[in-house]
């Protein structure tokens, strides 16, 4: 890993709340991610499942988590178990946790080898009434493809099917949306090489360089820093790409008189960073360009300020929506007389806005969170709202992470560039 330590309390704190919330006299099982092929004999580069990270704070391949804290045997209360390493392994792919190692990562003081997994789990898991299994529920993605934590589930079904089987899945939701101070640290820190690395493009920046060479920029200070790597796949967007909301070719030229759009963030320690920004290529926004930027400013600034502990997903996105439409008649894009007639259910500000203005951040980008539950102390949220206007060549989008405290919310974000004329300043500088 790339990055520094990590406390090892993170890790024993999120265990502790974990198995707090199960039931008496249950074992959960948590397994790493697998290893993609990537061809014939290599494997794309690892990325650990996060709920195994969040509960172990173990960043490598074919590892087992084993919690029963009503075991019986008091040996067997928290379990981990890992590859082990031999001659061959070393000198092909390089270092593995030790024994040592793995306990100063993870706090946790049985540190077993994968080869006695089956032989120690067979001999606690029968006096358990309940199994624990971990399975992706995020309701962004479906599977097509049987992943590790399905395949062992089917496996344990047919070697033990009298159990009860209970969902993981359902505790992680609820305690991950609350960050520790630990890991809004560990935000912060992505944010921070996200901050040094929009400064660092915004004086590279200029007309006839290309996309991908802004994308080069951007993974050099990334991993100069530490970074694991890219949150996300970075969006650098120039003209009329920007009204792609996804788009990643990063491969046409920057143009004098666009505006480019970059969506990238750092990922440090496996916590994310997610952010946009909009700039004008040679330094100076259009007036149109700036009257599109200031109106998305102005609703990114009243919706950070409605991130706050109970406020609802969907009623804020209502409330967004009006501070947008207002915004998008002052353009002219939309009229007011249109806009009273409206169907309420397909309001006309999505034909320019069309998409969410926050998502929960965490060790996933979109992070495992439950969107019908009000906001909460300890959640960290994106606020980006944005205007696309395809028949003008022009696609603005801002965001900024937000933290909520108990007392109001935090902008970890707040020292990167925002402002027009901050950021004209800097690319003329």
């Amino acid at each position: 890993m790339k990055y520094l330590p990590v406390d090892k309390n993170l890790f024993t704190f999120n265990r502790k709340n974990f198995v707090k919330r199960i039931k008496t006299n249950s074992i959960a099982i948590f397994h790493s991610n697998d290893e993609f092929p990537r061809n014939g004999d290599q494997t794309f580069i690892y990325k650990q499942n996060p709920d195994f990270y969040y509960l172990s704070g173990i960043d490598q391949e074919q590892s087992i988590l084993v919690l029963y804290p009503d075991c019986p045997n008091p040996l067997y209360k928290e379990v981990l178990f890992l590859r082990q390493t031999n001659e061959h392994i070393a000198v092909w792919e390089g270092h593995k946790y030790t024994k040592e190692e793995a306990r100063a990562a993870s706090g946790i003081e049985n540190i077993q080898w994968l080869n006695e997994y089956d032989t120690i789990l067979h001999s606690i898991i029968n006096y358990a009434d309940n199994i624990y299994i971990n399975t992706n529920e995020n309701d962004r993605y479906s599977h097509s493809v049987p992943y590790r934590d399905i395949r062992m589930y089917e496996q344990l079904k047919q070697k033990y099917p009298l159990h009860n089987y209970e969902r993981s899945a359902v505790i992680l939701r609820d305690l991950r949306t609350v960050k520790s101070d630990i890991e809004v640290e560990l935000t912060r820190k992505a944010c921070e090489i996200t901050r040094d690395t929009f400064v660092r493009v915004l004086k590279f920046m200029k007309p006839g360089v290309t996309e991908y060479e802004i994308e080069a920029e951007v993974t050099h200070e990334f991993l100069r820093q530490r970074a694991t790597g890219h949150a996300y796949n970075p969006i650098i967007a120039s003209g009329p790409n920007a009204n792609v909301l996804h788009y990643i070719d990063n491969n046409q030229i920057c143009k004098d008189g666009d505006v480019v759009l970059f969506d990238f963030g750092a990922e440090y320690a496996n916590y994310n960073a997610d952010m946009t920004r909009s700039i004008p290529v040679n330094g100076r926004f259009s007036k149109r360009q700036r009257d599109v930027y200031d109106a998305v400013l102005r609703v990114m600034k009243s919706a950070t300020g409605m991130i706050k502990a109970g406020a609802v997903l969907t009623e804020y996105q209502d409330e967004v929506g009006k501070i947008m439409t207002s915004e998008l008649i002052g353009l002219k894009l939309l009229d007011k007389h249109d806009v009273e007639k409206q169907d309420p259910k397909m309001p006309l500000y999505k034909k320019y806005f069309m998409h969410g203005t926050s998502h929960h951040l965490g060790l996933d980008v979109h992070d495992f969170a439950n969107r019908y539950n009000p906001f909460e102390v300890g959640n960290i949220l994106t606020c980006e709202p944005g205007i696309y206007i395809p028949a003008e060549g022009l696609g603005i989008r801002l965001e900024n992470d937000i933290l909520i405290t108990k007392d109001g919310n935090l902008d970890l974000m707040a020292d990167i560039p925002l402002e027009a004329e901050h950021i004209e300043e800097i690319m003329n500088s």
